[in-house]
């Protein structure tokens, strides 16, 4: 059983999709129905349908929505190599290996940084951040963040970051890393100019596809920019009435599009309180043997729960999947050994589906 906390379990039904026979997308009109349904799909699960932004009164809402052909991180990289060219000056706002990495990837593309770094079981680093937009000296055209972090199991509440960002300079676009929290939590899309997500995550669609709900004035910047890449470029998919810029991944396509089918037959809040159950289920079976989520209880998310085992991961996670055929993750980077990674989300936050799971590993401790 794959308890990862992405690529997740893929639903029958999905698998089926797949397995039907191949669409041209070049040429079969049928594909752009299928593309236009997955972007209206995810349009209810960003929040910026128009039935959406109709709820928020008038909140300006309004985002495109993308799905280029490409693993998660293709959108991440994408979005700074969009927005960021050399003298572009970029706050990354870090308590995470994905918030560093931003700052990586504003380096490689000539960017200049400003790293607000925090311990990886702390918090964002509000006070750095205040600090940090006082300073008159310093004007920012872009900041990044991480909602779900999920090396640590951690969720950030990025409100209080947005209300500084806001106050501060309402011009400094944002773009968040949603990757592991969309479709499982709810994300504050209509304050963020580029929110990522991905297909194999919350989803439980197999990993190939970028999601992203970019305002309009991210497009803006990103015609100023002008990117010379095809690849890692977001530009060439605002407009694909007249075809899209490179061959797509028509078979992820169809998965997706089945993938988000059942969570909008479901319904976004029963799905969420769906993952909060598993949550909460997973870290109370966890306390009964003894476990401690490595982030604080109140920053824990609800689609991953990372126990803290200090030098026992590695051991954890083989006993796991060669004794009882469960696979859960380790942590990752100089934490590897330390964390042990559960994947409640998507098809996965089922309580019966961490029953299981964390019935083995209470036969392995």
């Amino acid at each position: 059983m794959l308890m990862t906390p992405g690529p997740t379990a893929v639903p029958d039904s999905v698998r089926e999709a797949m397995s039907r026979e191949l669409i041209n997308p070049d040429v079969d009109p049928a594909f752009r129905e299928i593309y236009d349904r997955v972007t209206a799909r995810l349009a209810t699960v960003y929040g910026v349908d128009e039935a959406s932004a109709a709820s928020e009164a008038g909140a300006g809402v309004a985002r495109d929505i993308v799905v280029p052909g490409g693993e998660g991180i293709l959108g991440l990289e994408a979005a700074i190599a969009s927005l960021v060219e050399p003298g572009t000056e970029v706050l990354c706002l870090s308590n995470g290996l994905y918030g560093d990495g931003f700052a990586d990837f504003v380096e490689q593309y000539g960017g200049e940084v400003t790293l607000l770094s925090a311990d990886y079981d702390d918090p964002l680093p509000l006070a750095d951040l205040e600090s940090v937009l006082a300073d008159d000296d310093t004007a920012f055209d872009l900041a990044t963040m991480v909602h779900c972090e999920t090396p640590t199991g951690t969720l950030n509440d990025l409100g209080p970051a947005l209300d500084l960002l806001d106050g501060a300079d309402s011009e400094i676009l944002t773009v968040v890393d949603a990757v592991s929290s969309l479709g499982g939590t709810p994300v504050p899309t209509d304050r963020i100019d580029v929110c990522l997500g991905a297909s194999q995550k919350c989803f439980s669609a197999p990993p190939g596809l970028t999601t992203a709900a970019i305002s309009e004035r991210a497009w803006a910047a990103m015609e100023d920019r002008d990117p010379h890449s095809l690849y890692t470029n977001f530009l060439p998919w605002r407009d694909t009435s007249a075809g899209f810029p490179y061959t797509h991944l028509t078979t992820e396509v169809v998965a997706l599009d089945e993938a988000l089918g059942l969570v909008v037959e479901e319904g976004l809040d029963a799905v969420y309180d769906r993952h909060r159950a598993a949550a909460a289920h997973c870290r109370e079976r966890g306390a009964e043997l003894g476990l401690e989520p490595y982030p604080d209880p109140v920053r824990c998310s609800p689609t991953v729960t990372a126990f803290h085992v200090p030098d026992r991961a590695a051991a954890l996670q083989t006993a796991l999947h060669e004794e009882h055929d469960v696979l859960v993750a380790t942590g990752l980077g100089d934490l590897a050994d330390d964390i042990l990674r559960i994947g409640h989300m998507g098809h996965n936050a089922r309580v019966e589906r961490v029953d299981e799971t964390m019935d083995a590993l209470a036969a392995v401790l």
